[in-house]
C-alpha cells in the first residue's frame, strides 16, 4: 500500500517542533527553576514557544494509532498485525529505559527512570495488538470514552492507603515511585490517556484512505468541531481540565490562562485542542509548498531515528555549552535530573539562542535522516521493522 503523504508530513513538522521543546528544556536559562506556563513568571513569547510543543506528542501516539491501521490493511491479516505490534511496543518499552533514558539525562546511574512519549506508545501498541479483533468503531468509541472521562479518575474515593490506588493511579495520573538505591521510576506519561489518543487514531485510519477530497472535508470537519468543543468546555470552566482559566493582569495573559491546558496527564481540552488543529494541518497538508513538504517528510519517514538521535546531539551541545560558560565536569550533575546543569548555579542561554541551536540541530540531522530512510527502504533486517 502506497504511503500516505500527508501522514509523513504533519509527523515531520512535529518531530521538528518537538525538538525546539527539547532545546528550551536542556538549554534555556530558566528551564531548571521555572515553568514555561507559569503564569506569574513567564513571557507570552516563552508560553508559546512551550505551548507550539503541545501539538508534538498527541498528534505522534494519534498517527501511530493511525499508521497500525493502514498497516494491518495492508497486511491484510491480523494475527501478522498483531504480532508486529506487540513486538514494537516491548521494542519501545526497551528502548525508552535505555536509550532514550540514558540520553535525556546522560546518567549512567540511570537514578531517575522515565515513562515517557515511547513508552506510552510502546504500552498503547501492546494493548492495542490484544483488542485487534474488535471492529475499528468499537476502539474508536473506547478511545472517545477515555478521552472524555479518564479526567474523572483523580475523583474516585479511593482511601490514601488503598492497593486500588497504588497500583491503578499511575496509569492515570504522572506518579513518581521510589525504588531501590536512590533511584525513582517517573510515569510522566500516564499510559490510559495516550491510549485513548491512539486508539481514536487507529479508528480514523479508514478515513486517510478515503479520496482525497472527500478526506479533507472531513477533517475539516472534525477539525473545527473539536476546536469548537474546546472552546466550549474551556470556556465553561466546570470539566475538561484541572487547571481552571482566570482573568488575568492583562488580556493577553487571559488568552493564555485560556490555553493553558494540562499535559500530564493530556485533560480532555488539551486533547480537543491539539487534535482539532491536527485535523485542519492533515486536510491542508498536501497543500503547501513542494519545499516544505520535500523536508517535512525526510523527518517524517523516520520520526524514532529522529527522536533518539536528535536528543544525544542536543545533550552533547548541552555539556559543550556549560563547558564555554565556564564549569568544570566535576561540577556537571547528571544524577539529580538537571541534564548535567549544577543546581544552585545560574547556566544556560536566552530564549533567542534556543531558536538559533534548534534550527541548526534540526539542519544538521537532515542528512542522517535522508541516510536512515534511504537505508531503511533498502534493507531488510528484522529489527529495521520496529524503527
Amino acid at each position: 500500500m502506497k504511503r500516505i503523504q500527508s501522514i509523513d508530513i504533519i509527523r515531520g513538522l512535529v518531530m521538528i517542533i518537538m525538538a525546539l521543546d527539547h532545546v528550551r528544556d536542556l538549554m534555556h536559562l530558566s528551564s531548571i527553576t521555572q515553568s514555561p506556563t507559569n503564569l506569574e513568571t513567564t513571557t507570552p513569547i516563552l508560553f508559546f514557544t512551550r505551548w507550539i510543543t503541545h501539538l508534538c506528542a498527541p498528534i505522534f501516539v494519534f498517527l501511530a494509532g493511525t499508521s497500525a491501521y493502514i498497516s494491518l490493511k495492508s497486511k491484510n491479516n491480523i494475527s501478522v498485525t498483531k504480532s508486529h505490534l506487540l513486538k514494537r511496543g516491548l521494542s519501545l518499552l526497551l528502548l525508552e529505559f535505555t536509550l532514550v533514558n540514558f540520553a535525556i539525562f546522560f546518567d549512567v546511574g540511570f537514578h531517575t527512570i522515565l515513562f515517557q512519549v515511547i513508552a506510552s506508545t510502546g504500552f498503547g501498541f501492546i494493548i492495542l495488538s490484544l483488542l485487534l479483533k474488535l471492529p475499528p468503531k468499537q476502539l474508536g468509541f473506547i478511545g472517545l470514552l477515555i478521552l472524555f472521562c479518564h479526567n474523572l479518575a483523580p475523583l474516585i474515593p479511593f482511601a490514601e492507603t488503598s492497593i486500588f490506588k497504588f497500583i491503578l493511579m499511575p496509569f492515570f495520573s504522572p506518579t513518581a515511585i521510589p525504588l531501590f538505591a536512590g533511584k525513582v521510576f517517573v510515569m510522566g506519561y500516564p499510559p490510559i490517556p495516550w491510549l485513548g489518543i491512539m486508539l481514536v487514531g487507529f479508528a480514523t485510519g479508514q478515513y486517510f484512505l478515503m479520496e482525497e477530497g472527500k478526506r479533507k472535508k472531513m477533517f475539516i470537519n472534525i477539525g473545527l468541531i473539536a476546536l469548537v468543543l474546546f472552546i466550549a468546555i474551556r470556556f465553561l470552566n466546570i470539566y475538561g481540565d484541572s487547571l481552571q482559566w482566570t482573568s488575568q493582569k492583562s488580556k493577553i495573559f487571559t488568552i493564555l490562562s485560556f490555553l493553558n491546558v494540562t499535559k500530564y496527564p493530556p485533560s480532555l481540552v488539551f486533547c480537543l485542542v491539539t487534535l482539532g488543529i491536527m485535523f485542519l494541518l492533515l486536510a491542508y497538508a498536501e497543500n503547501c509548498s513542494e519545499h516544505i513538504k520535500k523536508i517535512a517528510i525526510v523527518y517524517g519517514k523516520v520520526p524514532l531515528f529522529f527522536f533518539v538521535v536528535h536528543f544525544y546531539l542536543i545533550h552533547i551541545i548541552t555539556i559543550i555549552v556549560l563547558f564555554i560558560q565556564g564549569f568544570h565536569f566535576s561540577q556537571l550533575e547528571f544524577a539529580t535530573g538537571t541534564f548535567g546543569r549544577p543546581k544552585g548555579i545560574e547556566s544556560g542561554l536566552q530564549l533567542w539562542t534556543i531558536y538559533v541551536i534548534w534550527i541548526a540541530v534540526v539542519a544538521a540531522l537532515y542528512k542522517p535522516c535522508i541516510w536512515f530512510g534511504q537505508y531503511k527502504a533498502s534493507h531488510k533486517n528484522w529489527w529495521l521493522k520496529y524503527t
